[in-house]
């Protein structure tokens, strides 16, 4: 069971049989993918100018309440890694923090 606020609320378990090493199988429950929303799409609750010293957890805490949904802040953005919307060369842009959907 996920937190209902965790990005992986919506997401249903599946289960899959995989190899279990020794020429047999087993079954293994799993969420299944979750697919990104298009960027761009999410409406703009405010934004935010990033500073030295930033992380998305922060910010997700100052805009959202709650430094747990950062995750909302990155899916807004096409990035990888969560840091990279603080990383260095990005001090002093504008990022937005999106409305939190339920």
């Amino acid at each position: 069971m996920t937190d209902p606020t965790s990005r992986y609320a919506s997401s249903d378990v599946v289960t899959a049989t995989v190899p279990d090493g020794t020429g047999g199988s087993r079954e293994v429950r799993c969420l299944s993918r979750r697919l990104l929303p298009m960027p761009g799409n999410a409406h703009t609750l405010t934004e935010h100018t990033v500073v030295p010293g930033d992380r998305p957890d922060t910010i997700a805490a100052a805009g959202l309440g709650d430094p747990a949904q950062f995750w909302r802040i990155c899916d807004a953005y096409p990035v990888i890694h969560p840091d990279e919307l603080t990383a260095a060369d990005r001090v002093g842009t504008r990022i937005r923090i999106p409305f939190p959907l339920p």
